[in-house]
């Protein structure tokens, strides 16, 4: 009798698994550095300019029904990867960023604080620590998400300003040309 309970236990699990939608089930991913982009857009006094990530690494866990939940996003970005195609500003870059003592910058998840389906994706605000140069600050973050054929594409925009993160906006010939405070992260990161 015990053993007939156990076998129709067992057989539900089973069949629960079965029919259980693959979107219900927590799954894992990470960066497709290749197919991932992050640029830095800023100013000076002379002319707007742009970095690029070309270095990121990351994971994401995630349930994407009716209701999505992220478990975990951990983002990484290698601070000597990031470049304008000019290694003077790369060079300054590096030391506004303090690369000797910091090599990354990090952003970790810590909630969801909002999410809407759309269609076959959603509007999300996520909120996690942003680590740039030894500094660590709790951030909102807008974003999109999509989920199509396995793969998961964060897209979004952060406008920051330098100095919240004890970042002196860097200079260059004696200080005549001057960096902006502010500065637009663009983001399309690719998961699979």
């Amino acid at each position: 009798m015990a053993q007939l309970k156990f076998i129709r236990v067992l057989v539900a699990v089973v069949l629960f698994g079965l029919v259980m939608p693959l979107d219900l089930v927590a799954q894992n991913f990470t960066v497709d550095n290749q197919k991932s982009t992050l640029k830095v857009l800023g100013t000076s006094s002379l002319h707007d300019w742009e970095i690029n990530a070309e270095k990121q690494s990351g994971s994401l866990q995630i349930e994407a029904g009716d209701l999505l939940t992220i478990q975990t996003l951990k983002m990484t970005f290698d601070v000597n990867a990031l470049k304008s195609g000019k290694s003077a500003m790369d060079k300054n870059t590096r030391n506004a960023l303090n690369y000797d003592d910091y090599k990354t910058i990090t952003f970790n998840f810590s909630k969801l604080k909002s999410s809407k389906k759309e269609g076959n994706f959603y509007n999300v605000v996520v909120v996690g620590d942003l680590t740039i140069a030894g500094s660590k600050k709790a951030i909102e973050l807008p974003l999109r998400l999509e989920k199509s054929n396995g793969v998961v594409t964060l897209t979004g925009k952060k406008a920051l300003k330098m100095t919240t993160f004890n970042i002196e906006p860097p200079t260059a010939l004696l200080g005549s040309i001057k960096t902006g405070d502010d500065i637009t992260i663009k983001f399309n990161t690719v998961f699979n």
